[in-house]
């Protein structure tokens, strides 16, 4: 057990009660809520791996919009990672955890709620941008995407590895978070701000584009891509939209968190809760992409289908040895193959 760990966990409370209704297992604590988080960053991973490899597959998405939402499909992709990790080193095994590989452990959250939040950012400036000058997306210009992504990231780590670098209160302990006991307040405080920035300056860019498109609709509809940006623009405000509804609570929590003295705020120990729904931005993004956009939506049924339908024929291919029972097997499996068969060809057909 580490002594520094255990001291701030004890200052702050953490400790209290911490087994109730949890089950030691190979030294995880698990539960019904950890089984769900698994569960649910399980699929968080896929769906996002889908989302990257449609892009990757599909050259018409290789253009500058398309390349900044693979990077906030790769941010959501590494959350899921990052909460298993997470997760998975809870529990007990926090109090046998060296502080700095607590710091490793909660700094890849921070890594991963920055770079979603300043892709998001990105995002809007992009299409900000495209809005204002009204021309189609020039290749030639994609070293300045890979720039600004480099940038998200850089500036996203640099975050995270803040606390690690000598801002943490290991030798103030009045001065630690409850929800994160080995953070500063005012670390915790300056996270909030930026964010609370970010999102200020994403809703200030939408509010504008909104504006734009209204006073110049006729002209966009000259365009031949205006369906196609429009699309865009709805997919991009609807996830700013989820990833305000899902953030805001944790960031009102930790906002509490800096306010308060330490065990005089009980909701400071539901953060679990919270946690949840910020969790769940990164679920819905990928299913927010395949609703609002119908490019998207072909390729990303037309990459399920092809790997279902694949799947499907490996198992009712012909055997080496053939026999009745699996003649049985074979028949009772046409069915299915049909439905999957017509329900997939015009995805598989249809040009993305």
């Amino acid at each position: 057990m580490n002594k520094q760990i255990y001291i701030h966990y004890n200052y702050t409370g953490k400790l209290e009660n911490r087994q109730n209704g949890k089950i030691t297992a190979g030294g995880v604590t698990l539960d019904a809520k950890t089984i769900v988080f698994l569960i649910i960053c399980c699929f968080i991973i896929l769906e996002n791996l889908i989302v990257l490899v449609a892009i990757w597959k599909n050259h018409k998405f290789h253009n500058r919009m398309y390349f900044f939402i693979a990077n906030l499909a790769l941010c959501d992709l590494l959350a899921g990672v990052a909460y298993i990790v997470n997760l998975l080193m809870s529990g007990e095994k926090t109090l046998h955890l060296s502080p700095v590989l607590w710091f490793v452990r909660e700094g890849s959250m921070f890594v991963a709620l920055g770079a979603s939040t300043f892709s998001l950012l990105a995002i809007a400036i992009e299409r900000h941008l495209t809005m204002i000058k009204m021309r189609p997306y020039d290749a030639n210009k994609n070293y300045r995407v890979f720039l600004l992504i480099g940038t998200c990231w850089l500036i996203a780590i640099s975050l995270g590895a803040l606390p690690i670098l000598g801002w943490n209160c290991l030798d103030n302990l009045p001065d630690c978070s409850t929800v994160l006991p080995l953070y500063t307040k005012k670390y915790v405080a300056f996270c909030i701000i930026i964010f609370m920035a970010l999102l200020l300056a994403m809703s200030v860019l939408y509010i504008r584009i909104y504006m734009l498109v209204r006073t110049s609709s006729r002209k966009v509809t000259k365009h031949s891509n205006s369906e196609h940006s429009m699309t865009l623009l709805r997919t991009v405000i609807i996830v700013v939209g989820v990833f305000i509804a899902c953030w805001m609570p944790i960031f009102v929590l930790l906002l509490i968190d800096v306010a308060c003295e330490h065990r005089c705020c009980p909701i400071l120990y539901k953060a679990d809760y919270f946690i949840a729904l910020a969790v769940l931005n990164s679920a819905m993004n990928p299913v927010i992409y395949t609703l609002a956009s119908r490019e998207m939506r072909r390729a990303f049924f037309s990459l399920v289908c092809g790997c279902l339908m694949k799947g499907n024929v490996s198992s009712s291919g012909e055997p080496n040895e053939p026999n009745n029972l699996e003649h049985s097997r074979k028949a009772q499996n046409v069915p299915f193959a049909q439905k999957l068969i017509s329900f997939c060809t015009p995805m598989c057909l249809r040009p993305c």
